[in-house]
């Protein structure tokens, strides 16, 4: 299954990982602002639950412990880890290991430490299982249709520059090896949609390091959770209805050490004579998507996984996507917009999650 096979290839590529690094930015996203509005809504507020907070990749972090111990030394080595995983993976910072491939000589391999080799097999795997509706190269024609770090507004893209942007993306130009990664063609590699989900697996491996056991690790609306809240009980996360003029809740799950994370597509979007066109862009067509399908939300162990399965899964159509999270035995919450108004719809491995809690 995908979740056995992606577990394994991040536990065997961490064990030669790279822990230096310094400086961080960005790495924006509206991907997950839902979750991130409502998630101190519904988390523990006790006493003994001690929240640390900051900035990192272009958005903020927040995470709550239940100890009584002292935090601050922790507040550091979270900031400095942070620090290094942008200095990694940023596409805002110029000679982050990132742009530096970006800016690579075309079929030379460069030698990039392990835990960015790590977020590009994670990529491609995904890349490969959703038949390339995720892909770390859409760069060209996200940017093509307004939505790039410039912030421009460009007319509505011919058909004939939309094929122009697709011979610039595609996962199979970009080739990894143990400890180098070449570019076929002029790539440009975006982790925006991995990266931020990475960052919460590698905190929380922090916190277990230092014998934490009950803990909510959230950035910039990517989420894991460890043991249960000060109350003893499990984590809540609130999933927002997806409106775009007001803020209420869909619906709350548990969250039962398990990484989270929801793609909705109903706020960040562009309005041109009329026509709405979502920043989901599917690199297979080059187009925005347009379906029924408003939100998903993913849960896994590993919070990277369901980062960048969200964002897949949303931008596949609806009847492919739950195919798909059936087959791979994902747990997958699915809000559907149709004319009665918004449904949901559960994978089975969410509904067996939600009838064991």
């Amino acid at each position: 299954m995908l979740g056995t096979a992606f577990n394994n290839n991040i536990t065997a590529v961490r064990n030669r990982a790279d822990r230096s690094g310094v400086i961080m930015r960005d790495m924006k996203s509206l991907k997950h602002f839902t979750v991130c509005f409502l998630v101190v809504l519904l988390g523990c507020s006790g006493e003994s639950a001690q929240t640390l907070t900051g900035e990192t990749m272009g958005t903020t972090y927040s995470i709550k412990v239940v100890t009584s111990a002292d935090l601050s030394n922790l507040q550091r080595e979270i900031d400095l880890e942070l620090k290094r995983i942008n200095q990694l993976m940023s596409t805002y910072i110029v000679d982050s290991d990132l742009s530096l491939l970006n800016k690579s000589p075309l079929d030379v391999p460069v030698e990039v430490p392990a835990d960015l080799i790590t977020v590009l097999q994670l990529s491609k795997e995904i890349h490969d299982i959703t038949n390339g509706a995720f892909d770390v190269t859409v760069g060209p024609l996200v940017t093509l249709w307004g939505f790039g770090p410039d912030k421009t507004f460009p007319d509505i893209p011919s058909p004939m520059q939309i094929s122009q942007a697709q011979q610039r993306v595609g996962m199979q130009y970009l080739k990894l090896g143990d400890s180098s990664v070449s570019r076929g063609v002029d790539l440009y590699v975006d982790l925006s949609g991995i990266a931020k989900g990475f960052a919460v697996d590698r905190l929380c491996e922090l916190l277990d390091g230092k014998g934490f056991h009950n803990y909510l690790v959230e950035i910039g609306g990517e989420l894991k959770s460890a043991g249960n809240n000060d109350r003893g009980a499990p984590w809540v996360i609130a999933i927002e209805k997806p409106e775009n003029l007001k803020r209420s809740i869909f619906r709350a799950l548990p969250l039962r050490d398990l990484g989270m994370a929801t793609s909705g597509d109903y706020r960040n979007y562009r309005e041109v004579d009329g026509n709405r066109y979502s920043h989901l862009i599917d690199p297979r067509s080059g187009m925005p998507i347009n379906h029924t399908l408003v939100s998903v939300t993913v849960l896994h162990r590993s919070a990277a996984i369901a980062d960048a399965l969200a964002t897949a899964l949303h931008v596949m159509y609806p009847e492919q996507s739950m195919v798909l999270a059936d087959e791979q035995n994902l747990a997958v919450l699915f809000i559907i917009k149709e004319e009665s108004g918004f449904v949901e719809r559960r994978s089975l491995a969410l509904e067996k999650y939600l009838v064991g809690g």
